[in-house]
């Protein structure tokens, strides 16, 4: 039987009673090459402690770095019933060697014995429950997933660094690429486990610790983002994602910069007049639309409780006054409101033919109704609606590209493709 023993930073100092007495048992020990550098020290201290005896040799040492060099000398061992020991770093069925152990070896001639993972201890130290993170690797792997996974916008996210790429120096890059910092706090996790670990959160514009230890993680925790100190002094329109105050339960249920840009370019906004935004989510577009055109009434209408709020603090943050907010759920939520000149149907599911059927008996002469779709499916229900009502309709799909560091150049991530619907009603006379 091999016992695979997970170790953290701190090492054999740090181990347990139990796999300390298998560790003493051992006649066969392999490690990584900074583990085992411990040994014979800590064995000769354990002997003058009376805790080995004297006699006994210290066991035979194997640096595991490379996994496929020690696998004869541990087929040996088994075969000749010599207890062996492997110590691996954390859990060693977590991005460790226990995966090719099982391969090699089977689980019937292995035993695991797990240290708590670096993502226990790093979420310990900053003192947050973590059954809803999720976790990422950059070890050798380009850095494209975390770009898409941060647009997902995670409650939280733990990012295994690969210091041969920029570690955590490109985490930040991608952080700031993605529109995000603002909603995020980062935390650097330093050698946990250690007696020397280091855990500190590190501003947006901070420098790296000039001593940043290779063995690291990042800790990317969202959190409200602060309030622009004067909402004049932010772009006209196109701000960052991370700007918006959001739903804690669906954080990335909203509209990315670069549609929203297209969005609020092809409803043509009229100097004065209605906006209606229908599934307004945070209000984005929307209040955009009145940094813009700040003398249109724009009502938002949003289903989901606490939605208008939500707006009404997002409103605050951007300097603007909605005409009004109403949760509910259209085509009913719609009967209160003056007739639009300028409408954006961001949701409605499966009832988005019926909130588009509502919207056309009261659209105005002249005006423009806006539908981004995700798919053609929804292209092909829609557009027929609006080709009945008379409409000029157009068709488009953006796609849009964000750079993400890629070692020493930039690599192009890609955001959802959009399809953009806009229907034009013919003007009086």
């Amino acid at each position: 039987m091999l016992e695979v023993i997970g170790a953290d930073a701190g090492g054999l100092a740090a181990l347990p009673a139990r796999a300390l007495a298998l560790v003493r048992a051992a006649a066969l020990l392999l490690a990584p090459r900074r583990l085992l550098e411990e040994v014979e020290p800590w064995w000769q201290a354990e002997q003058a402690a009376g805790r080995i005896p004297a006699a006994q040799p210290c066991p035979q040492l194997l640096a595991s770095d490379r996994p496929d060099q020690i696998f004869s000398p541990l087929e040996q061992a088994l075969a000749a019933g010599r207890p062996a020991v492997l110590l691996a770093s954390g859990d060693p069925l977590w991005f460790g060697i226990g995966r090719l152990l099982l391969q090699r070896f089977g689980p019937q001639r292995l035993r695991f014995h797990p240290a708590p993972s670096s993502l226990q201890l790093a979420f310990a130290r900053i003192g947050r429950p973590w059954q809803d993170a999720s976790w990422i690797s950059l070890h050798g792997r380009d850095p494209e997933p975390l770009a898409a996974r941060l647009q997902q916008r995670p409650a939280a996210l733990a990012v295994l660094t690969d210091p041969g790429r920029g570690g955590a120096e490109e985490v930040r890059r991608i952080l700031a690429a993605s529109g995000l910092a603002a909603a995020y706090g980062l935390w650097l996790c330093e050698r946990l486990g250690h007696p020397a670990e280091r855990v500190q959160r590190l501003a947006p514009q901070a420098s790296l610790p000039a001593d940043l230890d290779p063995l690291h993680l990042v800790l990317l925790i969202a959190e409200p983002p602060p309030a622009p100190a004067d909402p004049a002094s932010l772009p006209l329109f196109g701000l960052a994602d991370g700007l918006y105050l959001q739903h804690d339960d669906r954080p990335g249920l909203m509209t990315k910069r670069e549609v929203r840009i297209q969005l609020l370019a092809e409803l043509e906004l009229p100097e004065t007049g209605v906006l209606w935004d229908i599934g307004a989510g945070v209000g984005s577009i929307g209040l955009e639309a009145l940094r813009l055109r700040p003398a249109l009434a724009a009502w938002f209408v949003e289903q989901r409780g606490g939605g208008a709020g939500l707006i009404a603090a997002n409103a605050e943050r951007l300097g603007v006054a909605p005409a009004g907010v109403v949760e509910g759920r259209a085509p009913d939520a719609l009967a209160p409101l003056p007739d639009p000149d300028r409408v954006l149907i961001g949701g409605g599911g499966r009832e988005r033919a019926a909130v588009l059927a509502a919207v056309l008996e009261r659209l105005r002469p002249g005006g423009v109704v806006v539908i981004p779709l995700a798919t053609v499916e929804a292209l092909a229900e829609l557009r027929p609606l609006l080709e009945r009502a008379g409409c000029a309709v157009a068709v488009a799909q953006h796609q849009a590209w964000r750079g993400a560091p890629l070692a020493d150049g930039t690599r192009l991530a890609p955001l959802n493709p959009v399809l953009v619907l806009q229907g034009r009603r013919p003007g009086r006379g």
